[in-house]
């Protein structure tokens, strides 16, 4: 080996060890998953969770949230609050050894808890660890007791306070400032969580409020319906196919069971699956046991009363999952879940449990309806022959790709590199826009697809129609990766997926037509994280010949007091990008080294899907609600 640094030693010296909380303000992203929005609203969840925990465990009944100002958050819960007394292993409050050791709490089988979704104990240690300060309140045994810390020390020692009737536990804590990039709490990201867990934790009341200057919002959510109510509020934006919701809670073998189901007339499955109240995002054993057992029992009923023939083919998985709305919640002691996120559960026992509890309770609820019965027969038989026609028009866009030897789009401008990881695709609305963005960009790294006009909205057509859209189609081919069910992100020709619309409302609407097929069709490419939207100026100001580019109305006042306004050409406001010319489009939207883009994060499924239902779905009543209550924070519109 050559070229070795010789000033550099590792010895016994170089090893370090990191003590107590140091490791999480060393590390936070193995905790917490970022120090950005995510990591930081992820802080109010743990402490929440640990509050859910108690009320699962029946303890508790009510949850108060409160963003305070400065972005102080503080949890109270009503159950029987954190134990005060001395821990036998460390000698110190049990109440310490909560926030300041990790892997540490009443959640390893110490009958604490039967069931918990804060299985590792770190939640409140991480918590505390990554606050500037950090209070914890306890009412228990007729006394206030408190203890406070800064960025994980105890600053004070537990003591007795007052005397109080309340019982539980209230959190304060500031996140620290030096860790996170970002510490102002958004609202709508924790009202949906929180609406959530309401939902998953029946009779539980969750009081959220926000106390900082000028928000003043407050909701609270308590759903006896449970995950039964769940279904009913996603499919408000859709058209149910029958009025009762499809509701059942068993308990089998040591797994109680809750699942919650309603079809309606679209063409999407949309299944959320949840363990312990842990949202299992990539599914696992209880949604296998899930789907096995609503295709048995849907096939049986269809047989038995002769709707299908006995010796026609059964419906598949597939079709009888189209328009269906459902919830799968499972209770679990002991659960194993598959990675470090908890996103998918192992437990063998729990597939058989919720497939049990699903034919026979959803056996007895087709013969009791049997209106409803016949309808989810039929469309599923209509699902079946339209899948059909989808797998021939599947197979036409499989044989296009080039991986299956045929030719790229002709529209498509590729680029000439061939390792995918340094390859970028714009698309690109209009032949204009096309045209400047050829002749901008870089030949080597940056493909140019134009789209003509407006791509079909999905969230209204089957798949067949989808893959005979012309635009859609192109897309597929120009990426490589096939779609839906034939979906390979290996196959990736482009690691960077920009979208390049025009600033204004088409320009808009054309985005969210792209976003929302990317999302139902080809949703792995925004959760790796490939898919951007790039951001052109909106305003170009000239002065003694220099030009300047601002990309907001906040980032145009500020140059204009910089560069003062006398003697300046008029304002030109951008509408298109047609009207840059390419050296004015490769400086502002396309040069790496200046361009802006903002990368599509849809960290959470439920709130996206509702979002996107909402907008481009048939019902204008959701819509009209959304535009009312969003309006106010509306920047910039063309109108």
């Amino acid at each position: 080996m050559k070229d070795m640094p010789d000033n550099i030693s590792y010895d016994e010296n170089q090893i370090q060890v990191l003590e107590g909380l140091e490791a999480v303000r060393k590390r936070p992203g193995m905790y917490i998953g970022s120090t950005s929005s995510r990591g930081l609203h992820h802080l109010v969840y743990e402490i929440v969770d640990n509050a859910v925990d108690e009320a699962m465990a029946g303890f508790c009944d009510s949850i108060d949230i409160k963003i305070k100002e400065g972005d102080i958050i503080r949890v109270e819960d009503n159950g029987r609050g954190i134990p005060t007394g001395i821990q036998p292993q460390k000698g110190i409050p049990a109440v310490e050894v909560v926030f300041t050791m990790l892997h540490a709490g009443g959640k390893f089988g110490g009958g604490g808890y039967k069931v918990s979704g804060g299985l590792h104990g770190v939640g409140a240690s991480v918590v505390n660890a990554l606050s500037e300060w950090l209070k914890v309140t306890i009412y228990s045994d007729g006394k206030i007791h408190e203890q406070t810390y800064e960025r994980g020390d105890v600053v004070k020692k537990l003591s007795v306070s007052g005397e109080t009737d309340k019982r539980g536990t209230c959190v304060e804590f500031k996140p620290d400032g030096t860790i996170f990039e970002e510490t102002e709490f958004n609202f709508d990201i924790l009202k949906q969580r929180m609406q959530e867990t309401a939902f998953l934790t029946k009779g539980l009341k969750i009081n959220l409020e926000d106390e900082r200057q000028g928000k003043g919002k407050k909701r609270t959510y308590c759903y006896e319906g449970g995950v039964k109510q769940f279904v009913q509020h996603i499919n408000r934006n859709r058209t149910a196919l029958f009025e009762n919701v499809f509701y059942c809670e068993a308990e089998k073998d040591g797994v109680n069971v809750e699942v919650a189901l309603q079809y309606n007339d679209e063409y999407l499955e949309t299944t959320y699956s949840f363990v312990n109240n842990i949202n299992t995002v990539d599914g696992g054993t209880h949604v296998a046991g899930f789907r096995a057992g609503l295709t048995k029992t849907i096939n049986d009923y269809a047989k038995k009363f002769n709707i299908i023939k006995e010796n026609d083919k059964n419906l598949s998985g597939d079709d009888v999952r189209e328009g269906l709305t459902a919830v799968i919640s499972v209770k679990i002691v002991e659960p194993q879940f598959e990675g470090q996120t908890k996103g998918k559960l192992g437990n063998s026992e729990a597939r058989y449990a919720v497939e049990s509890v699903v034919s026979e309770w959803l056996g007895y609820f087709l013969e009791e309806n049997p209106n409803v019965g016949k309808i989810i027969v039929e469309k599923a038989l209509m699902a079946s022959r339209a899948r059909d026609a989808a797998k021939k028009a599947r197979e036409l866009v499989r044989r296009k790709t080039v991986l299956e030897g045929g030719r790229l789009p002709g529209k498509l401008t590729d680029c000439s590199e061939k390792d995918p990881e340094k390859c970028e695709i714009y698309i690109v609305e209009g032949n204009s826009a096309g045209g400047s963005a050829k002749s901008a960009r870089t030949p080597k790294t940056q493909a140019i697809l134009p789209l003509r006009g407006k791509i079909l909205n999905v969230e209204k057509a089957r798949l067949d129609k989808i893959l005979g859209n012309e635009e859609i189609r192109s897309m597929i081919t120009a990426f490589g990766t096939g779609v839906h069910e034939d979906f390979d992100i290996s196959r990736l020709r482009y690691h960077k997926i920009i979208i390049m619309t025009d600033a204004d409302v088409d320009g808009a609407h054309i985005r969210t037509l792209l976003l929302t097929f990317m999302y139902r069709f080809m949703s792995p490419l925004i959760n790796e994280g490939k898919v951007y939207i790039a951001q052109p100026p909106l305003y170009k100001v000239e002065k003694s010949k220099k030009e300047y580019y601002a990309y907001s109305d906040d980032e145009l006042e500020s140059i204009l007091k910089d560069i003062g306004r006398d003697g300046i050409k008029p304002i030109q406001r951008y509408k298109g990008l047609g009207e840059m010319d390419a050296e004015q489009l490769w400086d502002t939207t396309m040069d790496p080294e200046k361009r802006v883009l903002l990368k599509v994060d849809l960290e959470d499924a439920i709130l996206a899907d509702e979002i996107f239902t909402q907008l481009m779905g048939d019902k204008v009543e959701p819509r009209r609600e959304f535009i009312n209550e969003y309006a106010q924070y509306v920047v910039n519109l063309d109108v």
